[in-house]
């Protein structure tokens, strides 16, 4: 599919998605607690991470109780988002790396940046990866990003606007090229959405699927 073509999908697919849910309204969240959040969403469910991001709140203060305290005493409290001891770790460090940064823990100071430079700071913080970095600049600064997780990776794929050999970071440049800035945030949210009630990763409903009809995997009989 050449880069018109995916284009066209890509703004029917945005049209079908808000016709079935809507434009999302988001809610303003603070830049750090979007950080911690979408790190703790690494390689679990979202019922876990928001569960251990609603444990680690609870059990401290604010951030700067977390970095005092011991590693074990914060993996303990988000355990129940798994490799606790790992992302204790990198929150810890990344807590850490902020404040010795900003002189205080907050990302505010992402705002004076360009969203070149600001994606380049918080991907030189331990555990950073594109996705996460994009999630902190969508959603806390507006800067034009668009992340790519599990469920956005694989619809899209399925759809046929990133083919099977794209690794998800190529399709983050791939997918902000197709799809109009204004929509980065509806498409991303809609099709998590999309993903999590309707196009799952096994047995997708295609009966209630909105996009089958301009869908490469019902079309065709693809592969997941």
């Amino acid at each position: 599919m050449n880069r018109n073509m995916v284009r066209q999908r890509a703004a029917r697919c945005i049209r079908l998605l808000e016709e079935q849910y809507g434009i999302p309204q988001v809610e303003e969240r603070d830049p750090v607690d979007l950080l911690m959040m979408t790190i703790l969403s690494q390689n679990t469910s979202d019922t876990n991470s928001l569960r251990a991001f609603a444990r680690l709140k609870s059990a401290f203060c604010d951030y700067e109780q977390v970095l005092a305290a011991a590693d074990e005493a914060v993996a303990e409290s988000i355990r129940a988002g798994g490799l606790a001891e790992i992302k204790a770790r990198r929150i810890k460090e990344a807590l850490f790396r902020i404040k010795k940064d900003a002189g205080a823990i907050s990302l505010s100071f992402l705002a004076d940046m360009n969203k070149e430079q600001a994606m380049a700071y918080l991907l030189s913080l331990p555990g950073v990866g594109p996705k996460t970095a994009s999630v902190v600049l969508l959603f806390a600064f507006s800067m034009p990003f668009l992340p790519v997780d599990t469920h956005v990776y694989r619809v899209c794929h399925r759809l046929g606007l990133v083919s099977e050999a794209v690794a998800p970071e190529k399709a983050q440049s791939i997918l902000e090229r197709a799809v109009p800035v204004e929509k980065y945030l509806s498409f991303h949210l809609n099709l998590i959405t999309h993903g999590r009630r309707i196009c799952r990763a096994r047995n997708p409903k295609h009966d209630g699927c909105a996009l089958r009809d301009c869908c490469d995997y019902y079309l065709h009989g693809q592969k997941p």
